[in-house]
């Protein structure tokens, strides 16, 4: 299957902060906050929505495309992707601009204040979908990404009967209403941590009930305590895999829907493929970056195999 991942490319600058952001915010102050807090460490690292999740299946033998907008400075991230297997034809360098960057801090409760300056990014909006008519993809993946251009790729999977998945994330708090409602209601599945699935019903009026009715896959992760997948309005629940040592949370969101969706495009049951999101996220959280760890597709199958039966299903990742 052709898979076509859209969404943010940016690179991360990951900090560390020796304390808890809670000991520092005075609740009846909030509506004149200021605050700094002197981090310990900062290291720069590929990131962004789209490269993390088709890194993530790349690792899984997929060899996913990825749509959006960089800046001058990415051709070096470029041959990265490629060497991971990954389709980069359709990344348009944007001329006089830097490629969008995250900036992360974490505290030592893993709680974390983010920041994302756009670059290039912002230029997503003047890409088309269109220009995949010959290519005829399968499916694509709406992620996070300047939200004029997530808009247009709804309209337009709409318009070619190309089904999509809506992941809106971070972009729940930027996005309209009416852009996110849009992006809901003709979507095939739908992506969300649990704080995100509260917020999107608050801002698109669409109430839990309504969504699972109208969205055939919606999909709810709960950090340590799993993921419930819904089919048809019927849930499913697995569990997060237990990991060897937190080291950063950045990513583990975009690892999960990486592994999740190698294994839908394998036909894989749905519990199946939630324990692949699960344990590709447990491979990101062990590490520092999105796209810092690695594995062998034997290496993931005996790990899954330490935790869950899978009656032989992923030896197909196994050539």
């Amino acid at each position: 299957m052709t898979v076509i991942i859209t969404g943010s490319i940016a690179y991360d600058y990951l900090m560390t902060f020796p304390g808890y952001f809670k000991d520092h915010i005075v609740p009846e102050r909030l509506d004149s906050i200021s605050v700094s807090f002197l981090v310990d460490s900062m290291v720069r690292q590929r990131g962004g929505i789209a490269p993390n999740i088709a890194y993530t299946m790349a690792l899984l033998g997929d060899h996913p495309i990825i749509f959006g907008t960089v800046g001058e400075d990415f051709e070096d991230y470029r041959k990265w992707l490629e060497d991971k297997g990954i389709n980069t034809d359709f990344i348009r360098k944007v001329d006089g601009v830097f490629t969008a960057s995250f900036f992360a801090n974490t505290d030592m409760a893993n709680n974390q204040i983010c920041s994302f300056y756009t670059g290039a990014m912002a230029y997503a909006r003047d890409l088309s979908l269109l220009d995949f008519r010959e290519l005829q993809p399968d499916m694509v993946v709406i992620s996070p990404n300047d939200p004029q251009a997530m808009d247009r790729y709804v309209a337009e999977c709409k318009q070619l009967k190309i089904p999509y998945l809506y992941d809106p994330s971070q972009q729940v708090a930027r996005s309209s209403g009416d852009e996110l409602r849009r992006g809901v209601v003709s979507a095939y599945g739908l992506f969300c941590n649990e704080y995100e699935w509260e917020l999107l019903q608050k801002h698109t009026g669409l109430l839990a009930e309504k969504i699972l009715q109208m969205v055939e896959l919606v999909v709810i992760t709960y950090g340590p305590k799993g993921v419930s997948i819904f089919h048809h309005g019927r849930e499913v629940c697995v569990p997060s895999v237990p990991v060897e040592e937190i080291i950063d949370p950045t990513g583990i969101g975009d690892a999960f829907r990486g592994g999740f969706i190698r294994g839908m495009l394998l036909g894989f049951d749905w519990q199946t493929c939630g324990r692949m999101g699960s344990l590709a996220a447990a491979y990101c959280l062990e590490n520092r970056g999105t796209q810092a760890h690695e594995y062998t597709a034997a290496e993931f199958v005996a790990r899954y195999r330490k935790h869950f039966d899978d009656q032989g299903l992923l030896n197909i990742l196994l050539g």
